[in-house]
């Protein structure tokens, strides 16, 4: 009997080896890898409805079958057929990483738990900074994505602009509500934040916005002055670095003036569109991004890494000790060597377990170089122009919204004669678009009108791709 899960060492090489396999077929087909493959929901829930498994099964057989039923039957995120929600399509070094950092199974949350990992996460944190021009002191955390970013850049807001009413150990109760403000266009995972951190979101002030989709300044500040009259307490401001809908990058400079003559906390959702300041081409766009108080970002979109990781970034790692640090026996750091040298995870943040996401951006940093990373986003926004060219230039499509960064939004017109028909016709094209499989496209709202929205976030496509996704549609367009 073998006393151990491990495989003996002949056998797992074999594994490594077929795994190994898989990976490169699933690069080998890029260029016709499918943006959807149709399975009912049926089909593929029948797939994996089996008990219970109490004996183990051939290893090489279950990674067959893993081949067939998930890696065959995945969407097309690593393709050049994907333009739905925002897919950045993963880079290969950080595939590897990610095995290795599985391998060596560390807990990122003690320095001497894991004290490479813990430097290297310090590293990419400094790594960030500089790569948006934001101060070389700031603070934060890799996290799951962009949305907890956004509810850990508010958290820190929240605790450590109310220290004086010591809100960590009183919470909200017999306090005067107080205010949050973002654009129409900012990301729902605003409201979800603002639920779960108890303020609510009937205080989340949702301001109107220009004909460019950006917050209406001058709306915003009256809203503000209109909360201070009701006895409101106006809190944060949330800035767009780069809607989701449309790429829109709010007056940064603006709102960080308004949030200091308001003294409040200003927080940049740059989820989307954060690393794209990092571009000589856009810089000025994102004026004002410096002045933040904290900023989300989200690396599985434009530093091209598989899911998940995001980052949250504060002016100086005393703001995240301040939101986070609790004192506990078993975590007692003093009989340990250099204790004040050491930066501590679980004191920064909130998670106590945490794998080590840091180190698939610092391989793929290191891989590729920032350089050549910026060249790919300034290609993904370029390829949006040639999408955006194509669109106004035909007579079968109609361009809905165009932007610094990479997503537009256009409508498929067809021979349509009324508003009503090209509403229509695309409200069926998404499900006729899915159920081809050739290109993944989904579709959003933009002033209450239903358009397509195609979102460019993978280093791997062309101007070939651009011209198949609009002939795709075309062509499905045809049948409807």
């Amino acid at each position: 009997m073998n006393n151990t899960l491990d495989y003996p060492q002949e056998e797992f090489q074999k594994i490594l080896e077929k795994t190994s396999s898989m990976i490169l077929d699933q690069y080998s087909n890029l260029a016709s890898q499918k943006g959807f493959n149709v399975n009912s929901q049926e089909e593929v829930e029948s797939w994996f409805n089996e008990p219970l498994p109490l004996e183990g099964k051939d290893s090489l057989t279950l990674l067959q079958e893993a081949k067939t039923k998930v890696l065959d039957s995945a969407t097309g995120n690593l393709g050049l057929n994907m333009y739905a929600y925002v897919m950045s399509g993963g880079n290969q070094m950080s595939t590897i990483a990610e095995l290795l950092l599985s391998t060596i199974n560390q807990n990122n949350t003690k320095w001497h738990l894991a004290p490479a990992m813990a430097e290297i996460e310090k590293r990419v944190i400094k790594w960030t900074a500089e790569m948006i021009d934001y101060t070389p002191n700031a603070g934060g955390a890799m996290v799951s994505g962009g949305s907890e970013a956004n509810l850990a850049g508010l958290t820190v807001a929240r605790n450590v602009f109310f220290k004086k009413l010591d809100i960590k150990r009183n919470g909200l109760f017999g306090m005067k509500p107080f205010t949050v403000y973002c654009s129409n266009e900012t990301h729902n995972c605003t409201d979800k934040s603002i639920a779960l951190l108890g303020i609510g979101t009937n205080q989340l002030r949702r301001i109107d916005t220009n004909a460019d989709l950006t917050i209406d300044t001058s709306a915003l500040e009256t809203q503000i002055q209109d909360d201070l009259e009701n006895g409101f307490m106006p809190f944060c401001i949330v800035g767009n670095a780069g809607t989701v809908n449309t790429g829109a990058i709010d007056d940064l400079s603006t709102l960080s003036q308004i949030a200091k003559k308001y003294e409040m906390w200003f927080h940049v959702d740059g989820a989307y569109g954060g690393l794209a300041s990092s571009l000589p081409s856009l810089k000025h766009k994102y004026a004002g991004l410096e002045k933040a108080d904290s900023i989300a970002l989200d690396f599985h979109k434009w530093l091209y890494q598989p899911f998940e990781i995001g980052c949250v970034l504060v002016q100086d790692w005393g703001k995240m000790r301040e939101t986070y640090f609790k004192e506990a026996d078993y975590l007692a750091t003093e009989l340990q060597a250099n204790p004040d040298t050491r930066l501590e995870f679980n004191e920064h943040y909130f998670q106590l377990s945490r794998n080590a996401k840091a180190f698939k951006v610092w391989m793929s940093v290191k891989a590729y170089g920032f350089n050549r990373i910026r060249e790919m986003i300034q290609k993904d926004i370029d390829l949006t122009h040639y999408l955006i060219k194509l669109v106004s230039e035909s007579t079968d499509f109609e361009l809905k919204s165009s932007s610094d960064l990479a997503v537009a939004c256009f409508s498929y017109v067809g021979n349509c004669s009324t508003k009503e028909e090209i509403v229509a016709i695309n409200q069926k094209l998404i499900p006729a678009l899915e159920a081809d499989g050739r290109v993944f496209i989904t579709g959003t709202k933009l002033n209450n009108e239903f358009v397509l929205r195609a979102c460019i976030i993978n280093h791997r496509k062309q101007q070939s791709s651009i011209e198949y996704l609009l002939d795709t549609i075309r062509d499905v367009a045809s049948g409807l």
